[in-house]
């Protein structure tokens, strides 16, 4: 028997990242495109919170609903720099408040803010940050969200061509690389998503969760 988890996200590197992790711990993955739940006004609406946890939460029980309780698993996930009060934190995606674009032109932007924020504040370098997510789960029977972390600093200039987001700035202390400079194996055994994800998955087995939710293979 096969567990099966859809992953709520419209973010193909979130994707990226979460479908393989997932089927290496057993799940048969689907995505929202495999589930025929298409891109609603809605959606923009549910990262209203000031948590991680609260936004991951609000996704998953959203989405499980429209699926009809089909066990999903959603992510909130930023970068907290420090120097900059925590910030960008759980405005992380819409940080430099460009919600007409997306991907890699987003990315570019905000990555050029964080850097301008730095400079302009007294703080030395390097400069500390990490990176957080909340992973949640909900499903007919319940639900659960854990938080995962990984600690590392911001350098100035980007390096590496990999990741997503802010990983060509930020310098994961367990590697002494950028997360753009690491493999997305190498990436899933100490990110803040992995962690997350792993843990989830963790409690939700040694609950027997989805008792009676499981898929043939």
């Amino acid at each position: 028997m096969v567990r099966e988890l859809l992953i709520a996200t419209r973010s193909a590197g979130k994707l990226r990242e979460l479908a393989p992790m997932l089927a290496d711990l057993g799940f048969r993955v689907l995505n929202l495109e495999h589930a025929g739940i298409a891109a609603q006004p809605a959606e923009d609406g549910l990262e209203v919170f000031d948590t991680f946890e609260e936004n991951a939460l609000a996704k998953a029980r959203w989405f499980a609903a429209l699926s009809g309780g089909r066990p999903v698993i959603a992510d909130d996930s930023g970068l907290a720099v420090d120097a900059l009060g925590g910030h960008p934190g759980v405005r992380s995606k819409r940080w430099s408040g460009r919600d007409d674009l997306d991907g890699e032109e987003l990315d570019a932007l905000n990555n050029q803010l964080l850097i301008q924020r730095l400079q302009a504040t007294a703080a030395a370098e390097p400069w500390s940050a990490q990176y957080v997510c909340a992973a949640a789960c909900a499903w007919s029977g319940g639900e659960l969200v854990v938080r995962g972390e990984s600690r590392g600093e911001i350098v100035r200039t980007p390096r590496g061509a990999g990741g997503f987001g802010y990983d060509p700035h930020f310098l994961s202390h367990e590697f002494g690389r950028t997360f753009a400079e690491t493999t997305r194996e190498e990436k899933s055994r100490v990110s803040h998503r992995g962690r997350a994800v792993r843990a989830l998955v963790a409690r939700l087995l040694a609950n027997n969760a989805f008792r009676g939710e499981s898929a043939n293979d």
